[in-house]
């Protein structure tokens, strides 16, 4: 059974930086695509951000430049790194891997960011 558990979301102060987390366990993260998406209050979910098995990334244009992924293959982990964070970032982030023909998705870890 795959499980995707994120990590290290909190406030943030306009400005400020945070570092997600996303670790998978039942699965290999280098083997797929892995994807961060958010979801505000009243708004649909959003993708965020890809990092492909062969290590390209793509970023929605809101966040192009400011944030950034990266693998760890020995904590079988992919961090999201968010800088120049602003409050329309404000989102529950989850992690997705799509596994063997199935979505899995983490529990999401909430995201604020004070003006």
């Amino acid at each position: 059974q795959v499980r995707l558990v994120e990590s290290g979301g909190g406030l943030v102060q306009e400005g400020g930086s945070l570092r997600l987390s996303c670790a998978a366990s039942g699965s290999i993260i280098y083997l797929t695509d892995i994807n961060w998406h958010r979801q505000a209050p009243g708004k649909e979910r959003e993708l965020v951000a890809t990092v492909s098995s062969g290590g390209q990334t793509q970023f929605v244009g809101s966040v192009e430049g400011r944030f950034s992924i990266s693998r760890d293959r020995a904590r079988n982990s992919v961090y999201l790194q968010m800088n120049n964070l602003k409050p329309e970032d404000t989102a529950v982030y989850y992690c997705n891997q799509r596994w063997k023909g199935r979505d899995f998705w983490g529990q999401g870890t909430q995201v604020t960011v004070s003006s």
